[in-house]
């Protein structure tokens, strides 16, 4: 394949990549009403960042629970997302909650963590996707190229 056919092949078979920026993010932040909150709980691994960008924009406490439902190419690897961490030493009661996750495809990683947190106040948020109460970027449809994923 020479190098025409292959940029060809690259431009035409690549998932288009959005590229945001913290700062873009960091702006969407302060234009965003943002519910008050007193613990955001980031969904490990993909919500970690924005859960901590969230936290820091807020000045709430965070915690973070990992679940895992897809693998490094977004295809599911399991029925349903699977718990790996959840921390024991958790106090929910009475707090106003904001939990955060990267992306939401189908919803059933933010479901699996709401039931986890079931019977206390929560908000839920993503960067983008559907079924989050906030989505930061809703017209965002193409994949991201997240900032913190960036290759030095």
């Amino acid at each position: 394949m020479n190098q025409i056919d292959y940029l060809w092949y690259l431009n035409n078979n690549l998932p288009s990549m959005v590229p945001l920026s913290f700062r873009e993010i960091a702006n969407r932040l302060k234009a965003t009403d943002l519910p008050e909150t007193d613990l955001v709980i980031g969904i490990g691994t993909g919500g970690i960042v924005p859960a901590s960008l969230v936290a820091f924009h807020l000045n709430a406490e965070l915690r973070i629970i990992t679940l895992n439902y897809r693998d490094e190419k977004n295809n599911p690897r399991f029925e349903e997302p699977v718990v790996l961490n959840m921390p024991s030493n958790l106090e929910l009661e009475g707090k106003k909650i904001l939990l955060v996750d990267d992306v939401s495809v189908s919803g059933k990683t933010l479901n699996a963590a709401l039931e986890l947190l079931k019977g206390v106040q929560v908000t839920t948020l993503t960067m983008k996707g559907k079924a989050a109460d906030i989505i930061l970027f809703p017209e965002v449809k193409d994949c991201v190229k997240w900032p913190w994923k960036e290759q030095a």
